[in-house]
């Protein structure tokens, strides 16, 4: 299984949905090698799959140019200056080098160990996606295995890549695709390599029906081909937080939106709803948790709207940070222009937090006792947003039949769907 993130080291939902999908397969009996890229812990507290670090095999710009040639005959990889992928642009990518090239070394978090950069990272993000294809191949070819398990575009070459060294069967599991993170402004070469891994992969798994017809219609692929296997939630809140990270007013209640603050996610569609709020509701606190490009604009938004003392702002939080927040909000915000499932929604539930979502997301597919909405329409999100904290029948109403759902929304469920998935592609 190759992803880009995993517990500790995460910087969104995809590594908890790859740590928990991991934990619920290995109780099936899969044995899973998980291969994450620039990984430096030697050790790790997971121990239901095995950790296997890329960035200890180096690979020579020469080597680097090669397996370039193998993706040009469908994908141009190389000839571009910026790209955006999931939570870091070119620019952060050129920044995170340039500090680990001024250094040569990983800090004592990450269990440090000497680099050797010559040769070891790409110039850009898009070699560097091609430098990892090319080491997890050699991984696939030294690490038995019966399957190959790729989560999104930044690896999905890999799993081609390995398919070629061990001809075992490739499975694309798209949490995301780059036309739900850009809308009409899609990257030419992100979107190329979704569309390359999506016709080259056996088979699809999609997060939801609605990520299915995303796939269908602006990727052309076959239906037939796409299974849906919907995300779910842990049984059990993994961290007791501390009541001391969140202080509330006496008074207030707590409004949360918690994601990355870009466009695909519609935190300025929360804003707007939260200033019609204020203007009928004055005990209200509105929290934005997360960081992203459109920080900036909305902090100068709230300002324009004379609503900066009500509407606060987080930046990245760790995850008991997180769960301290869920558990001292009176109501959750998901408004995502497009959404291929949104986990946070389920998580809220997990905390008795009433759940306002967009109906343009896939999780809206499986959790029905949340209240929905267009993500344009600030005017209805408005009017939700005061009837959840106003009413207390709504509130508890919400919060009992979404937790009482959310028993039928496990993990163990949407592992066992994957694990026949696996049995009919390898002919058990």
């Amino acid at each position: 299984m190759y992803g880009w993130e995993f517990p500790p080291y995460i910087s969104g939902g995809l590594g908890v949905a790859c740590h928990d999908i991991t934990k619920a397969l290995s109780e099936l009996g899969v044995e899973i090698n998980f291969v994450l890229p620039n990984f430096a812990g030697s050790s790790t507290t997971n121990q239901h799959l095995n950790l296997i670090n890329s960035s200890k095999i180096k690979v020579s710009h020469q080597e680097l140019m090669q397996v370039a040639d193998y993706f040009n005959e469908s994908v141009n990889l190389f000839k571009i200056d910026s790209v955006l992928r999931p939570y870091i642009t070119e620019e952060g990518y050129l920044e995170q080098l340039a500090f680990v090239e001024k250094h040569a070394v990983y800090d004592e978090i990450t269990k440090s160990y000497n680099l050797n950069i010559a040769g070891n990272y790409g110039a850009n993000l898009l070699e560097e996606v091609s430098r990892y294809a090319y080491v997890s191949g050699f991984i696939a070819r030294d690490v038995e295995h019966d399957l190959i398990h790729t989560h999104d575009w930044m690896t999905v070459l890999a799993g081609i890549e390995a398919r070629r060294h061990s001809a075992k069967p490739l499975v694309y599991h798209v949490h995301a695709l780059e036309t739900d993170r850009s809308g009409a402004h899609t990257n030419p070469e992100i979107y190329n390599i979704e569309k390359y891994g999506l016709e080259q992969a056996d088979l699809i798994i999609a997060v939801s029906e609605f990520t299915k017809n995303n796939i269908v219609r602006y990727y052309g692929i076959p239906p037939e081909k796409i299974e849906v296997v919907h995300n779910a939630v842990s049984k059990s809140v993994s961290i007791k937080p501390s009541s001391k990270l969140v202080k509330r007013l006496e008074g207030q209640k707590i409004i949360l939106f918690l994601g990355r603050v870009t466009h695909q996610k519609g935190p300025d569609y929360f804003l707007e709803a939260a200033a019609k709020v204020l203007k009928q509701e004055k005990n209200i606190s509105f929290v934005i948790a997360g960081n992203g490009d459109m920080t900036m604009k909305l902090i100068e938004r709230a300002a324009e709207l004379k609503i900066g003392n009500k509407v606060h702002f987080t930046g990245f939080l760790n995850r008991e940070e997180v769960e301290a927040l869920f558990q001292a909000s009176d109501a959750y915000v998901m408004s995502s222009v497009s959404e291929p499932f949104g986990l946070s929604s389920l998580e809220a539930v997990l905390f008795d937090v009433p759940v306002i979502m967009s109906k343009q997301s896939g999780v809206s597919e499986v959790l029905h006792n949340a209240l929905k909405v267009d993500f344009w329409d600030v005017d209805e999100l408005a009017n939700q947003m005061v009837a959840v904290v106003k009413y207390p029948a709504l509130h508890k109403q919400l919060m009992q039949s979404a937790a009482e759902e959310l028993k039928s929304i496990q993990w163990e469920n949407s592992a066992r769907k994957i694990n026949s998935i696996y049995a009919r592609m390898i002919g058990n």
